[in-house]
């Protein structure tokens, strides 16, 4: 479990990384071309690991429904959003606001899936980021 825990922080700090390398790619020619070349270094990263490791494609790979296929034209969308955002409202802003997205993403794609309400904690947590991303908004003051 811990090991789960460390590796999602290291992960998110990550993220972070790859957010703000694209945003400075993005800024220098454009989010279109910041999220192309975050796709395809990516292809090649992952056939090479897939190649080397094995893996990539097992048997029933494509057996699923098709919307699940569909996670690549978000992750298109996201990386030229981020990357654009960031050069707009710098990395520690879309950050926070890009977190408190998924969050409450998160939230609905569970209530809407599962039909179970959301939960007192969950709402608690939704307010707190909001919270969280207005109160630093407040500290920094207005963007540029």
């Amino acid at each position: 479990m811990i090991e789960a825990v460390v590796l999602a922080f290291v992960a998110g700090g990550l993220v972070g990384v790859s957010r703000q390398l694209n945003g400075r790619l993005a800024v220098s020619t454009s989010a279109l071309f910041a999220s192309f070349c975050n796709h395809l270094v990516g292809f090649v990263l992952l056939t090479a690991i897939g190649l080397v490791i094995g893996g990539l494609l097992r048997d029933g790979a494509f057996s699923g429904p098709w919307y699940i296929y569909f996670g690549g034209p978000v992750g298109v969308v996201f990386v030229a959003l981020s990357s654009w955002i960031i050069g707009q409202i710098g990395a520690t802003r879309s950050t926070m606001l890009i977190i408190a997205g998924q969050v409450l993403g998160g939230v609905a794609l569970d209530w809407v899936l599962t039909g179970k309400p959301v939960s007192l904690t969950a709402l608690g947590g939704i307010v707190l980021i909001v919270a969280g991303v207005l109160v630093a908004q407040r500290q920094r003051g207005p963007a540029n």
